[in-house]
């Protein structure tokens, strides 16, 4: 290489640190383009919309004093592992992780799973994951 061309191609390498993360910095300050680069819901189901039916999950809250049970239901077809229900995440009001439901597609004839919780009170949100149609996420008042 001679030494003309190595001295432009190094400024150019420089010059490339400085700018590319400065770019990156830029880039991180804008907030999430929207809930569908994540999940869908029932108000955006994204290019899902044919599928909120059968794939956003259905949440029913029981309490018996402090006891408080969680069903959910996503009312979607278990067709082994071709098309079927992963699992449904159970998350607390400030989307931490409280538990989850595995589905076993050779099994499972019905994507229903049920959470105890134990003085359980504020926002309660419920992911479905499909294994074609991407994450789904609901929520509920306890």
């Amino acid at each position: 290489m001679e030494r003309r061309d190595f001295i432009r191609l190094s400024v150019a390498g420089v010059a490339a640190g400085f700018v590319a993360p400065a770019m990156v910095l830029a880039e991180s300050d804008k907030p999430l383009k929207g809930a569908s680069d994540i999940y869908y819901t029932k108000d955006d189901p994204g290019r899902w919309s044919g599928k909120v039916a059968t794939h956003l999950p259905n949440i029913e809250i029981e309490k018996a004093g402090a006891k408080v049970t969680v069903k959910v239901v996503t009312p979607h077809e278990m067709k082994g592992y071709e098309h079927y229900i992963v699992k449904h995440v159970l998350l607390d009001s400030n989307h931490k992780f409280l538990d989850e439901h595995l589905f076993d597609p050779t099994k499972d004839t019905a994507a229903i799973s049920s959470f105890t919780l134990q003085g359980y009170s504020g926002m309660l949100y419920v992911l479905s994951l499909c294994n074609k149609h991407d994450l789904w996420l609901n929520g509920t008042e306890v």
